[in-house]
């Protein structure tokens, strides 16, 4: 069987384990069903999830002219603290900013790779931490738009960490924390604004993955560079497809790329 389109981040359903599903433009694939099946994957082409033009992808799954240009694709996107729609003001497109900024926002905790302060709108819990591959997170703040989140996070990035190793998250390197007291002992950090929306009665949100042999040394596939690559299908974690011989393929950091998929 084989099968085409561009890559867009693979959408996941909260399940015992995660279920993961590639959707490209005629076929939808429970990528869970996948496991334990040999891939091939091989590059075509770009197409910007924008313009849908065949250019080269700069950031985001857009190409540089759309990714300067479109709201998608904003400095507020990646540092929410830049947000301006709850002061009327326009960055791109001030009907887009307000659509997106002014709703209900989020400010959590994920344990991935190590224990790390996040924002995603409240529409995007629990998707953001499966995305990101963690095991365990917790809510701390829900506020009702994308700035107060922002200043939030800044606040508390001072005392926790706000990346996640891709590497250890894949080796499954990983300890459980507590992730109740952790947010208690940040609560001291909350901004002024902001910390009426502390919340205070919560438990953590465990996810499970559909991994069935992690990698000991996860080596990253640039399908764009080696054009095509054939694998087992050993696990699915955050954004990522695990083969057996170690190879990883970030779907999500691939999005723009126009690939085939058959299945032997």
């Amino acid at each position: 069987m084989l099968y085409q389109g561009v890559l867009r981040k693979m959408q996941t359903e909260m399940a015992a384990p995660i279920q993961y599903y590639l959707i490209l433009e005629n076929d939808f694939l429970n990528m869970n069903q996948l496991l334990d099946k040999t891939i091939h994957l091989q590059f075509i082409k770009h197409q910007c999830l924008n313009c849908s033009l065949n250019k080269p992808i700069f950031r985001q799954g857009f190409c540089k002219s759309c990714f300067f240009d479109i709201p998608q694709a904003a400095d507020w996107i990646m540092k929410p603290e830049l947000s301006t729609a709850h002061l009327d003001q326009e960055d791109r497109d001030l009907v887009y900013e307000k659509k997106v900024q002014l709703q209900p926002h989020i400010v959590y905790l994920a344990n991935s790779s190590n224990v790390k302060v996040g924002v995603t709108r409240k529409s995007q819990v629990p998707t953001r931490w499966i995305d990101q591959g963690a095991h365990e997170a917790i809510e701390i703040v829900e506020v009702p738009n994308r700035y107060l989140a922002g200043i939030t996070e800044v606040a508390l990035k001072n005392h926790v960490g706000d990346k996640t190793n891709w590497r250890k998250m894949l080796k499954n390197d990983v300890e459980d924390e507590n992730l109740v007291e952790w947010r208690e002992k940040l609560k001291q950090y909350i901004p002024a604004e902001a910390v009426d929306y502390y919340i205070a009665s919560n438990t953590e949100t465990e996810i499970h993955f559909p991994v069935k042999q992690y990698p000991e040394k996860p080596k990253s596939l640039n399908i764009e560079k080696e054009k095509s690559y054939t694998g087992r299908l050993v696990g699915l974690k955050g954004q990522y497809l695990i083969f057996e011989d170690e190879r990883v393929f970030n779907v999500r950091g691939n999005e723009g790329c126009v690939v085939s998929l058959a299945l032997s």
